[in-house]
């Protein structure tokens, strides 16, 4: 009876965890740091599709260049403080320790946020120069690229504000530490993608 039983059996309509196995996701990380990569990945693309369209648009005759203003080196500067300060409270918290991370963090976003409103004032001080969007192609990629930039670190920035307010209404630094992490390298990104932005409109 028990032979006939075993040949009898259905091992797929058994209930609970077969075999002592636990279930594992498909990748053995964070959710969301998968999901951060996809988006960096796919962040790469655009903007590596908007450089190689603004070198073949340059070729044609009616490119006319324009000066950059020299406040995007300050601006810069504020970018590269904002990336230092994420990275020293992704150090603090790495450590295990939480004193000044707070500090650190909201520092980096508030540079961060300055980078912002700088970047809108160098484009009022374009227009007050009387290079407007569609002035020529120049200016229309000029516009395009910073802005499509300062929009990455707007929504950067939204996601920072909810890690900020969840420290400040109790939650320890080291319950965010996924968070920190993920701004921390996602503000990195965001400087690389500058610096190299910026070397491209500076020597064109």
């Amino acid at each position: 009876m028990s032979l006939f039983k075993q040949i009898t059996e259905k091992p797929w309509e058994r209930k609970g965890i077969i075999g002592g196995l636990k279930a594992e996701g498909t990748f053995d990380v964070p959710s969301e740091r998968v999901a951060l990569t996809f988006f960096l990945i796919a962040a790469s693309i655009v903007f590596s599709l908007f450089g190689v369209s603004y070198y073949i648009r340059m070729e044609l005759p009616d490119w006319l260049p324009i000066a950059e203003p020299t406040a995007l080196w300050f601006n810069t500067g504020l970018l590269i403080a904002s990336s230092v300060l994420f990275q020293v409270s992704r150090n603090i918290v790495g450590n295990g320790k939480s004193k000044n991370v707070l500090l650190a963090f909201f520092g980096g976003g508030v540079f961060a946020a300055l980078f912002v409103f700088a970047q809108l004032q160098t484009w009022d001080e374009l227009q007050a120069a009387g290079v407007y969007l569609s002035s020529n192609p120049a200016a229309d990629f000029y516009f395009l690229l910073t802005g499509l930039h300062a929009l990455h670190v707007a929504g950067g920035l939204y996601v920072w504000l909810k890690c900020v307010f969840r420290m400040v209404t109790g939650a320890e630094p080291q319950a965010q530490r996924l968070s920190i992490e993920l701004c921390t390298v996602y503000w990195h990104f965001l400087l690389i993608v500058w610096l190299v932005m910026f070397a491209v409109l500076a020597n064109t």
